[in-house]
């Protein structure tokens, strides 16, 4: 953006520009590549109470220059902060297990939150991903006791059907043995 004594003059295509020393000043420089924008971890609480740590990979691209610098101070710092709300809002609406299942919902209302205010910003957003959800220690040593004990579980009913199934073909075998013994008494 070009600025003729400290006031918007024109935008400034890409190539050889020149500008006038003293006059013109060039006040704001927008890379029109996708960017990639770390949101930092944040505390969110699920609907049953427990408190997690979540961050989250914003990917965003700017699409007006002109709204992008006079729209909205500070575009990285505004969408950083609505993903961060939008985020908490959305872990509110779920237990703990459903915030390790549903993580692609969450990604898409906090895409769908972001696109509506990003759009008069000259900002497209283009997607969101949740990196790394992370329950508290106390919780991670629950789900692994519980991992655990459902792996146990599971390997005792195998081990109980395995030796039903053996018992059975015991006395299956038994059975047929006194069959065969008895038809073989008749025979003589």
């Amino acid at each position: 953006m070009l600025h003729r004594f400290e006031k918007f003059y024109k935008q400034l295509e890409p190539g050889l520009r020149f500008k006038i020393p003293f006059i013109d000043k060039v006040h704001y420089v927008h890379d029109l590549r996708e960017q990639v924008i770390d949101i930092p971890p944040q505390t969110g609480v699920t609907k049953d109470n427990v408190a997690i740590l979540v961050d989250g990979v914003l990917y965003m691209q700017v699409e007006d220059a002109v709204k992008a610098s006079y729209n909205v101070e500070n575009y990285e710092q505004a969408m950083i902060n609505l993903a961060q709300t939008t985020m908490r809002s959305e872990i509110g609406k779920l237990t703990l297990d459903e915030t390790f299942e549903k993580r692609d919902d969450i990604n898409q209302k906090v895409v769908e939150t972001i696109k509506k205010e990003t759009a008069e910003w000259g900002i497209s957003l283009l997607r969101y991903e949740v990196r790394d959800i992370e329950p508290p220690n106390q919780i991670l040593n629950s789900m692994t006791l519980q991992a655990e004990a459902e792996r146990s579980k599971r390997a005792e009913i195998l081990t109980s059907e395995g030796t039903r199934q053996a018992d059975i073909n015991i006395a299956e075998a038994s059975r047929q043995a006194k069959i065969l013994e008895a038809e073989g008494h008749q025979q003589k």
